[in-house]
């Protein structure tokens, strides 16, 4: 995570001052594994509002649809990874939505 913020204040100080961090989303997430939930809490702590509610699971059906040449969602559109993605869309849609209309 911090090399993320680091590179991202580079490309502002040097390229595009006004750049900015929309969302970060949580990836492979794992609820078995404590360590998942460890990364997850520390990151919303930090970052709050930035991380956006819904989490990725770890897929093995968004695993496999690179082999077969195809994007998760339609490769299987009713998996656990594919589902959290159209959720996340959703969210982040609401959330541009937002932000546009306290822009104005």
């Amino acid at each position: 995570m911090s090399q993320l913020l680091r590179t991202v204040e580079r490309v502002k100080t040097s390229l595009n001052p006004r750049l900015d961090i929309q969302g970060i989303v949580l990836t492979m997430f794992d609820q078995r594994n404590k360590l998942s939930d460890q990364v997850a809490s520390d990151v919303r702590s930090y970052l709050g509002d930035k991380v956006y509610r819904t989490v990725i699971p770890r897929n093995v059906r968004i695993s496999e649809a690179p082999s077969y040449g195809k994007p998760a969602l339609v490769y299987d559109h009713r998996c656990a990874g594919s589902k959290a993605y159209m959720k996340l869309a959703a969210e982040m849609i609401q959330r541009e939505r937002r932000i546009r209309q306290s822009a104005a």
